[in-house]
């Protein structure tokens, strides 16, 4: 009996075993289309408005009670907080926007 000869293996299917270098993986990743990046950005552009919209009305009906209390904080550095809260959600949209 004599042994057909083996095929050599279809380049296509070893190509496809082996896997993708990262570099390429990142590189491709980077695109992205316009359409994704507005959507990002506008979402978190949207989250930090809405995050100083509903803070600083929370404070207003809250405000009182909480200088009460006068615990950790007070009214001041929850409005910095808030204001720092939201100006990073802005950031990071503007960011999305651009890169």
């Amino acid at each position: 009996m004599s042994s057909a000869p083996s095929k050599p293996p279809d380049p296509k299917l070893y190509a496809l075993q082996q896997p993708e270098k990262l570099s390429k993986i990142l590189k491709e990743d980077r695109d992205d289309c316009l359409s994704c990046r507005l959507i990002g950005a506008s979402a978190f552009i949207g989250l930090g408005a809405y995050v100083y919209y509903s803070g600083q009305q929370g404070l207003k009906e809250r405000g009182h009670m909480i200088a009460r209390q006068s615990g950790m904080g007070g009214v001041k550095w929850r409005l910095r907080g808030i204001a720092l809260l939201s100006s990073s959600f802005i950031g990071m949209g503007l960011y999305r926007l651009v890169n």
